[in-house]
């Protein structure tokens, strides 16, 4: 015999197991999976932290041959970068460290440059240079190149694989940035919307639920971020987030005094929740208007300085903090945040109440939310304008930087967003405020139900439902069965009342599909922050000082001139084989068995066709067996050159070869 459920107000029903899924929550489901593969495909295919900060030369340059050791190494940036006696390693061809362990503060004016020394009578052989830094805006940067000295030879120098930021570590804390920035979000635009749009939400359970739940998310991630800081910036080991001298350090760096200035905050925001889910809410309950309204004041002045000083955590440690024109860019910055969370977390709280408590959201809240989001959406136009500008420069940045595409892909996502929510707007303008009591009828509630005179009348109960009522007074499993049926019966009367009304299940979707936006968008917006700016990019870019592009020529050239000891191999290295500027050329000719040999005459010069430029001869001079040099070799152009290479082994006996060469 199937289990019957008493209930007030509803007949004993037939207790059958769980029920198929509705169709609205099959919907629901299939878009929260679509949002959160689209966010693992993001922040999964996303490579480690691109800084601010770019090398964008070095002394000597990566490749070089010189024919003594410097006296010291030296590296330049693009910007300010944060330096240790540890962050410029170099190592001689055993892999043995050979600097002093000193860093060098060399920057001057606009010019960031850093070096360490080298002691005297270096042997010669091929040197690694290993270095790493934390950029002003937070990020860390790292990589490694090498320079000869006398002549190149094989090196046993072991340099990390791992980039700076990357790693587990990198992956965790990349994750906890996001969570961070989704969990303010909901407090503040949680809040927002109880404050500005439904007053009664501040006697909700759910939306009490989600405000306090985003506050601990925050907090915990703002600690874990803070024990992670240490080894994300240096040796990428998880076990040295409990490093105590590391996190001594940190706690004086930018980044680890916005982290403890985020927690203090979060304290005060504590109190916050307190008073709005305490006595504002009870005032709310009381019918006490006035005290509701002087509340609802000092709520409103009180938690904007708590959120934007939340926001200001953000933007004095990152992008806003370093660049051009900082005194604008971070209020600018903090103003965007705050827009971003009261339209995307308001939106959330909407949802989690259409959701969770529908017979409580009237038109009147919406449309306030609607005009709200509205504002919001103006002041992330205006606010995103200023930072692209900012931060891309050209429009050939937007398509040539990874910044670029990134933001181009972040303002598509906007536009959706937009889309997806002038439906949902038009949802809203068919809501009344009569749905609200059209809803209970069209579920087949008796009207009398929830009304203020109380509960509802008591309806007879069968003789079966009473004795099953009476057996579990005597026994605890049966009475934790019949627990878990009504709370299953209350929880389908619930959704007969939810799903009763068209209009609020077309807000509904549409609502919960400007949500799954969000969370992408919310993704794009973590990833672009950890990227470097397009501005920086592109100049380090077109001034030829790219690190990753901008590297030395080194070519290999067999040549046979079809006479006597005709056959033989040329060697050539121009550094830092760079435009507008002196470069060094060093050609070695070798004969088939690899020794060094003289020939009675080799030239070399280097023609550029698309620029029509050329030839333009180097001045070779020889300096030893089978070895030449050229200084201040000049190439006035960027591109593909031309190299040629005339080697006479006799009087008759001679051969041309070219090859293709980059210049940056």
């Amino acid at each position: 015999m199937p289990l019957t459920v008493p209930r007030a107000g509803l007949r004993a029903v037939p207790y059958r197991g769980r029920r198929a899924t509705p169709p609205a929550r099959t919907a629901a489901l299939r878009l929260l999976v679509l949002a959160a593969a689209l966010l693992g495909v993001l922040l999964g295919g996303a490579a480690p932290a691109s800084a601010h900060a770019a090398l964008t030369g070095s002394s000597p340059a990566q490749g070089a041959v010189v024919q003594k050791a410097p006296p010291q190494v030296t590296l330049s940036f693009s910007e300010g970068v944060a330096m240790g006696d540890d962050s410029i390693r170099v190592l001689d061809p055993k892999g043995k460290r050979v600097d002093r362990g000193k860093l060098l503060d060399l920057c001057s004016g606009s010019t960031v440059k850093y070096g360490t020394g080298l002691p005297p009578g270096l042997p010669d052989g091929t040197y690694t240079v290993a270095w790493q830094a934390v950029s002003a805006d937070s990020h860390p940067v790292s990589g490694a190149f090498t320079f000869s000295v006398g002549a190149p030879s094989k090196s046993a120098a072991v340099v990390p694989e791992q980039e700076a930021g990357g790693g587990l570590v990198g992956a965790l804390y990349g994750i906890g940035r996001y969570v961070a920035y989704a969990a303010f979000a909901l407090l503040v635009g949680g809040a927002c919307f109880v404050l500005a749009c439904r007053p009664e939400a501040a006697r909700s359970r759910p939306v009490q639920r989600l405000v306090v739940l985003s506050w601990a998310t925050l907090t915990a991630a703002t600690i874990v971020l803070l024990l992670l800081r240490a080894p994300y910036t240096g040796s990428g080991d998880l076990a040295d987030a409990f490093d105590l001298g590391g996190l001594k350090e940190v706690l004086g760096t930018k980044p680890g005094a916005a982290l403890v200035s985020r927690l203090l905050l979060l304290a005060a925001a504590a109190l916050f929740m307190a008073v709005l889910f305490g006595a504002y809410a009870r005032a709310g309950e009381q019918g006490d208007d006035k005290r509701r309204k002087d509340l609802a004041f000092g709520l409103g002045v009180g938690g904007t300085v708590v959120a934007a000083g939340l926001a200001a955590t953000w933007a004095m440690a990152e992008h806003a903090s370093t660049g051009l024109q900082t005194a604008v860019a971070m209020p600018v910055d903090v103003v965007h945040l705050l827009a971003v969370a009261g339209w995307l977390g308001g939106l959330t709280t909407l949802l989690v109440t259409l959701y969770r408590d529908p017979a409580t959201v009237d038109g009147a809240a919406v449309r306030r939310f609607s005009r709200l989001a509205f504002g919001a959406v103006l002041v992330l136009v205006a606010t995103g304008v200023y930072q692209s500008w900012r931060q891309v420069g050209t429009w050939r940045a937007l398509t040539d930087t990874s910044y670029g595409q990134l933001l181009l892909l972040k303002v598509g996502l906007v536009v959706v967003l937009v889309g997806v929510a002038w439906v949902s707007r038009r949802w809203t303008g068919r809501l009344g405020e009569a749905v609200a009591d059209a809803v209970p009828a069209a579920a087949g509630i008796p009207a009398q139900e929830g009304s203020q005179e109380g509960a509802p009348e008591p309806v007879p109960v069968s003789s079966a439902a009473a004795e099953e009522t009476a057996d579990a007074a005597h026994s605890p499993e049966r009475a934790a069965q019949l627990a878990r049926q009504r709370a299953a019966v209350a929880d389908a009367r619930r959704k007969r009342v939810r799903d009763a009304d068209p209009v609020r299940y077309g807000l509904r979707r549409s609502v919960l599909a400007e949500s799954c936006v969000a969370v992408v968008l919310l993704a794009v917006t973590t990833v672009l922050t950890s990227t470097e700016p397009a501005r920086t990019e592109q100049a380090v870019k077109d001034s030829g000082q790219f690190a990753a592009a901008a590297r030395p020529v080194s070519v290999t050239i067999p040549f046979d001139t079809l006479g006597p000891k005709g056959k033989g191999t040329a060697r050539l290295d121009l550094d830092p084989a760079r435009s507008g500027q002196p470069n060094d050329l060093h050609l070695r000719i070798s004969g088939p068995d690899g020794t060094a040999r003289d020939v009675p005459e080799v030239r070399v010069s280097f023609t550029s066709k698309t620029k029509n430029l050329g030839p333009l001869p180097a001045a070779l001079k020889h300096t030893g067996t089978g070895h030449w040099t050229a200084r201040n070799v000049q190439l006035p152009a960027a591109g593909s050159w031309q190299l040629s290479l005339v080697v006479r082994t006799s009087d008759i006996d001679q051969v041309t070869e070219t090859r293709n060469v980059k210049i940056s």
